[in-house]
């Protein structure tokens, strides 16, 4: 079995900045990718950032977040990050980690095999 656990939620102003951790732990084997999603209220669950590939990866990232949020990974803790930086109002979700994928298409949440619990992060204007 694989456990996915998210931490670092919170509130925020506008402008500010959160780090996210999840960390992977069971029988996940040699980590392939790791990835970040949110939900806003009323929303669908879509696609922020991913490290995609063996040895920690590369990053990929939704347009939406690119060049404000960065994510990285520590191998030997099978734990990825989410730095997030002049966070925005929009930014305002539920975020959720997801590991191991089934399929390539990595931007589609049908795509992960494993989730989190999900962390709220608020943003305030």
């Amino acid at each position: 079995q694989v456990q996915v656990a998210e931490s670092g939620g919170g509130l925020v102003q506008a402008g500010g900045a959160l780090s996210l951790s999840c960390a992977a732990s069971g029988r996940t084997g040699r980590t392939y990718a790791m990835g970040w999603f949110r939900q806003a209220p009323g929303k669908e669950r879509e696609f922020v950032a991913a490290l995609i590939g063996w040895d920690g990866g590369s990053p990929v990232y939704a347009d939406s977040v690119k060049g404000r949020f960065t994510i990285s990974k520590d191998n030997a803790k099978n734990t990825v990050y989410l730095q997030m930086n002049s966070l925005k109002p929009e930014d305002t979700a539920v975020y959720w980690c997801a590991t191991n994928l089934k399929t390539n298409n990595y931007v589609s949440r049908t795509a992960w095999i494993y989730w989190g619990q999900g962390t709220q992060v608020t943003v305030s204007s």
